[in-house]
């Protein structure tokens, strides 16, 4: 990895391993979302949609931001989008799925690119103006720390924009498996009001702070557990089911999603938070 600017000084940082019982292993996110670095891009039109959506909230005449972190970088895509709206800046790409950095380096965008956890960045204090993050915090067991480090991170006035999931997301494939045999083989997310809670309680002030549905439909259930596949969020909750899953449940799955069914499809909601916190200008 190259010398980092001021922009991106690196600390040392040890792995933490503490998280919330009903949250994802982030080792388990990390391997899943490299393992899907090479089909991610060809379905995530959800994720498109998202990042552009938050793009739009950012305050970019206001703040003018030279320098950026893309945190949950993935496969680049919002990291470039990031360079072309911003040609003076520089920025980091931070990912905590090597694979994914390994297949975006190339694209460029990012003057840098990280292996790192967003609970403990390795990033000095005051060095960023803008910490963009889209669709990827959900999958960090500690927001309260995700919210710590980007006020640490920012310089004053900075601006900390994200856009993750909540609970009642893939709500109605989880009442179908829950009609099948009511084990865990969906995603758990947070509630609404502990992104409220956590963000008020931050230190940062919130100037945007809501909640959109975003539904997608889809002809049948194997395409939609087939893009979660490829997206690389299909189920890494514990407590999830080992081994294949038996015919006579997939089938059983299969009726109790049809009782979804809408003229478009078979609908998939995703329940979408976005925020725009600031850090004061007096900290």
């Amino acid at each position: 990895m190259t010398d980092l600017s001021y922009c991106a000084a690196l600390k040392a940082v040890q792995q933490q391993t503490a998280q919330q019982d009903n949250l994802p292993d982030k080792r388990r996110v990390a391997a899943s979302f490299s393992k899907a670095a090479t089909t991610y891009d060809s379905v995530a039109a959800l994720q498109r949609a998202v990042g552009h959506e938050l793009l739009a909230r950012v305050p970019m005449a206001a703040s003018r931001p030279l320098c950026w972190l893309d945190l949950g970088s993935g496969t680049g895509y919002f990291s470039r989008e990031l360079a072309q709206l911003l040609p003076d800046s520089e920025g980091v790409a931070l990912d905590i799925a090597e694979g994914m950095l390994r297949h975006a380096r190339p694209s460029g965008g990012a003057a840098h690119f990280v292996a790192a956890d967003a609970e403990r960045l390795p990033l000095r204090a005051d060095c960023v103006d803008l910490v963009f993050s889209s669709l990827a915090v959900q999958w960090c067991s500690d927001f309260g720390a995700v919210l710590s480090e980007a006020r640490r991170v920012l310089q004053p006035g900075g601006v900390f924009a994200f856009a993750s999931l909540c609970m009642g997301t893939l709500v109605e494939l989880r009442d179908s498996w829950q009609a099948v045999d009511g084990r865990v083989h969906v995603n758990r997310f947070r509630e609404l009001a502990d992104y409220q809670r956590l963000c008020d309680a931050s230190g940062l002030m919130v100037r945007g702070f809501d909640v959109l549905p975003h539904v997608l439909h889809y002809p049948d259930v194997r395409s939609l557990t087939h893009e979660l596949k490829a997206l690389g969020a299909h189920n890494i909750n514990p407590g999830r089911p080992d081994g294949l899953t038996g015919r006579a449940r997939i089938q059983a799955l299969i009726a109790a999603y049809e009782q979804f069914r809408q003229p478009a499809g078979l609908p998939a909601t995703y329940q979408v938070v976005y925020a725009v916190l600031e850090k004061p200008l007096a900290d």
